[in-house]
């Protein structure tokens, strides 16, 4: 029994690092351009935003090249520091909301409105497992 302590006591052999969000998008034919032209300007600058407020820490657009039947057309990535709790969301959800001059609302309405450019197939969440 003595033996076996050294080896229970022993660290892990990684950290838990940032997490991950990735959304799958299908944008619906002939509206490419204008959902790009969404990304490029609101979901930019929220995750600016978000940024500067140290919740994320990278966001990217991802193109799925030659997709098959029943795969998204982008995968919408972004690297958020942690894990938030519901008063930390609460929190900067307000914030934001006043930096982007809308409320739930108005955000939830707008997103409704993007369904003639995109189909929301999905989304995962990730964290990664920094070895030491």
């Amino acid at each position: 029994m003595g033996a076996a302590a050294p080896a229970m006591a022993q660290e892990s052999s990684y950290k838990p690092g940032s997490v991950f969000e990735l959304s799958y998008i299908k944008v619906m034919p002939g509206e490419f351009e204008n959902y790009m032209d969404y990304l490029s300007d609101r979901w930019k600058k929220s995750n600016e935003f978000l940024k500067k407020e140290g919740v994320v820490l990278s966001y990217r657009v991802l193109a799925i090249n030659n997709a098959r039947e029943g795969e998204p057309s982008l995968v919408l990535l972004i690297e958020y520091k942690d894990y938030a709790t519901n008063a930390q969301k609460d929190a900067v959800g307000k914030k934001l909301n006043e930096f982007m001059a809308q409320t739930d609302r108005s955000s939830q309405a707008a997103s409704a409105a993007r369904r003639k450019m995109r189909e929301q197939r999905g989304s995962m969440e990730l964290q990664e497992l920094i070895l030491k």
